[in-house]
């Protein structure tokens, strides 16, 4: 232990005669571990806001739309004719046992008017099931009830960003506002969601019943019919099985026969999110790989000074060995100048990852995240470097003759 305190006054004194060569080969490794941590921070910010998209749609789902149809020869693509209704959506819940809830649903883009102000949004018809299937909470007034549906009452929920929007600091329950020239009153108002993993504001939607949208609201030649019906499974093992049990359901629901296409599609969105968050952590470590080839830049400057300390102070090596000093003495001497200069790069890198990131963050309005791991990974890896690039000098400077190294000019 006194052996490597030695060493490192010794080290200390050597990088301190020459402060600005110290500090421009230190640069490297200050970049290189900055880079690191800053690639890191953000990446790991933007696999947090994938993470939290993700949850906010809810677990366990399955999303089943209306398919592609032929009318008179012609093929239709998915959507162009409805062929999901509520009745379908009841079946599922009540028939496949793999099914926790089922929520048929309807959604159209239209105006919502409040005393002077008005506001282009999403217009959802949903049933009470809806809510349960999103994990949506309400936080003031109250969901819709079966009786809502029943009744096709002109009740609403909205979300946030309609709140903001129409009502600022007002309270929105008990309020008449005008969907569609309909009138309707204020109920409820929904927990902020923020956007979706496909970037849409969540929050931007008013809620009607499912009922009262078809009949009273939308108007349509299909007045049974739904956009789609999002499907919540018991547990995530049984997603593959409540995707059978509902493709077999509405094939007889929908007399399909054997050989002809179904006129549906079942969507597992469990395994469409799990591959946006695999995509994400993928981006975080190749943003972390290429930041680490500066500090392989680093590394090589250390070891391009470090055989130049060795050269220029050949005679002292000589002098020190002439003294007693052994291999492993000089040995240890240069390889903890190296490792200093490495970890007292990666420490100052550090402070200028944490620095960058906060500004990245602060800019950009984007939220990184910096975690203890990726600083401790960056000392260990930065005194690595200093090891690994800084051993060959360091040998070299061990295996010198001390008689040759005397007489070196």
């Amino acid at each position: 232990m006194e052996q490597l305190w030695q060493s490192l006054k010794i080290a200390s004194c050597a990088l301190r005669v020459n402060k600005l060569r110290s500090f421009l080969t230190m640069l490297g490794i200050i970049i290189g571990i900055a880079s690191v941590i800053a690639m890191v921070a953000i990446g790991a910010g933007a696999e947090h806001i994938i993470s939290e998209q993700i949850s906010s749609m809810g677990s366990n789902l399955i999303l089943v739309i209306p398919g592609s149809t032929k009318t008179g020869g012609v093929q239709m693509g998915p959507g162009a004719v409805p062929t999901l209704t509520s009745d379908d959506g009841r079946a599922i819940k009540s028939e496949c046992a793999s099914v926790e809830a089922s929520a048929p649903n309807i959604r159209v883009g239209g105006q919502i008017v409040y005393a002077n102000q008005n506001w282009s949004t999403q217009i959802t018809g949903i049933t009470p099931d809806f809510l349960i299937v999103r994990d949506w909470a309400i936080v003031s007034g109250r969901p819709f009830t079966q009786s809502d549906v029943d009744g096709a009452t002109k009740n609403g929920i909205i979300g946030q960003t309609i709140v903001k929007e129409l009502f600022g600091s007002v309270d929105p329950l008990g309020k008449i506002v005008r969907i569609r020239k309909v009138p309707f009153r204020i109920i409820g108002v929904l927990k902020k969601k923020g956007q979706s993993p496909q970037g849409t504001d969540q929050d931007d939607v008013v809620m009607i019943p499912l009922p009262t949208a078809q009949r009273k609201v939308f108007g349509s030649p299909f007045p049974n019919a739904v956009g789609a019906i999002i499907v919540k499974v018991r547990n995530k093992n049984v997603l593959s099985r409540a995707e059978d049990e509902i493709t077999t359901l509405l094939r007889q629901r929908h007399h399909i026969s054997a050989k002809k296409d179904d006129d549906f599609t079942v969507k597992n969105l469990s395994e469409l999110l799990s591959v946006a968050s695999t995509s994400s952590k993928t981006m975080s470590l190749l943003l972390g790989a290429v930041a680490s080839i500066s500090l392989i830049v680093g590394g090589i400057g250390i070891m391009n000074i470090m055989l130049v300390s060795v050269t220029e102070r050949t005679r002292e090596i000589g002098i020190r060995m002439a003294v007693g000093a052994q291999e492993k003495d000089i040995l240890l001497q240069f390889l903890t100048e190296a490792v200093l200069l490495t970890l007292c790069g990666g420490i100052i890198g550090i402070g200028v990852g944490v620095a960058g990131a906060t500004v990245v963050s602060k800019i950009l309005d984007w939220p990184t995240l910096v975690s203890v791991k990726a600083i401790a990974v960056a000392v260990v890896f930065s005194g690595s470097v200093g090891i690994f690039f800084g051993f060959y000098p360091a040998r070299k400077a061990s295996s010198l003759n001390p008689i040759d190294a005397l007489r070196y000019e």
